[in-house]
């Protein structure tokens, strides 16, 4: 791995760390499903209308739609649907927690639905990284952390699994910032359907919310989504994924310091456990 693809991924996991605590605050004034299709359509339009400016055309084989749908609706529907309910309920460094396990569940489908070997280090990698799991929900749990949230999490998460599972398929060919914004697009058509439902459009802005909404379309929707396919397309999403080994720490710490979220002894413990855990199964595989 070069030195650009570590900076491309060190700086992929800080900005994707990130989105946990600009969600947490879009949903205390926004209704999350509808604010997220309102999200997703605004990146999706930005992303689509920079491809057309770079002379890409939405010319993709049956595989590539087929992916760019299914990535679409897993990651921004499903995903990012659970995960922005669920941070009306819970703190955004919880979330962060439960979405770093998804390395861990990649891996864990790869064993046993395709058969994929990992080494001993590997299969150890993975009872590490999801006793560390374990260890921050049983204490979150005891201290009062709302179960449906948890929940949702947990759906989302599955969800992320399957997205990066499909995420070659979506991007090989190129006119990768035109798959970006149809996937958010994908996305957006999704969650207006349950957004009109479920919800009522009321919506108090102020300054922050307003700031973190640009932020969360512009940074971790666009700009984080397009380095992640140039990583996966630039070194393969085995080595591209060693990079979510950071999410854990990148997220309790930046919820800590922007949204003043207190940390336990389990929630540090648990973290160093997790991306250690993640660490050793990526390593395995490489």
């Amino acid at each position: 791995m070069d030195i650009k693809s570590a900076i491309m991924g060190f700086v992929f996991a800080l900005i994707w760390s990130s989105a946990f605590t600009s969600a947490r605050i879009i949903v205390q004034v926004a209704p999350p499903l509808s604010i997220s299709a309102l999200r997703f359509l605004i990146a999706g339009l930005i992303a689509v209308s920079i491809a057309y400016f770079l002379g890409q055309r939405a010319k993709f084989t049956h595989k590539q739609w087929f992916g760019i749908i299914l990535f679409g609706l897993c990651q921004n529907a499903i995903y990012l649907g659970f995960f922005f309910m669920a941070m009306t309920k819970i703190e955004a460094s919880a979330a962060s927690i439960i979405a770093s396990s998804m390395p861990l569940l990649v891996a864990l489908i790869l064993v046993i639905v395709f058969n994929e070997k990992l080494s001993p280090f590997g299969y150890l990698g993975l009872i590490i990284g999801f006793s560390g799991v374990i260890l921050i929900m049983s204490s979150r749990l005891s201290s009062g952390i709302n179960i449906i949230g948890i929940i949702q999490c947990i759906l989302g998460v599955l969800a992320l699994t399957v997205a990066t599972l499909s995420v070659k398929s979506a991007s090989t060919g190129g006119n990768l910032f035109m798959v970006v914004g149809l996937q958010m697009l994908v996305g957006s058509a999704a969650l207006t359907i349950p957004a009109i439902a479920l919800e009522t459009w009321n919506v108090v802005w102020n300054t922050k919310a307003l700031l973190a909404l640009a932020y969360t379309i512009v940074v971790p929707g666009i700009i984080a989504t397009y380095i992640w396919f140039l990583l996966v397309e630039r070194i393969g999403a085995t080595k591209a994924a060693t990079f979510h080994f950071l999410n854990p720490f990148f997220g309790v710490a930046i919820a800590a310091m922007l949204l003043d979220e207190e940390l336990s002894y389990y929630d540090m413990i648990g973290v160093v456990i997790i991306m250690l855990g993640i660490f050793a199964v990526q390593k395995s595989k490489i």
